[in-house]
């Protein structure tokens, strides 16, 4: 599934979702993170809400804390 595909799916009146980079997924936002990217150019918006919800996306992909994937992006 692609970080457009969740976000759209799980905040359907969010208009920004249209806006996520189509081929962005999970995977890539946590290469992302661990490589120190810009989170925000690899989706694509430039929202902290977004990165919110996608932070906690991933967390529950991976099945660990919220904490854990912001911790990544603060490094």
């Amino acid at each position: 599934m692609t970080l457009k595909e969740f976000y759209l799916k799980n905040y359907p009146t969010d208009e920004l979702g249209v806006e996520i980079n189509e081929n962005s997924t999970f995977a890539g936002l946590l290469h992302t993170l661990y490589e120190g990217g810009d989170v925000y150019n690899y989706f694509g918006v430039d929202d902290s809400i977004v990165r919110e919800r996608l932070f906690d996306g991933l967390s529950k992909e991976l099945k660990t804390s919220y904490d854990f994937i912001y911790d990544l992006w603060l490094k």
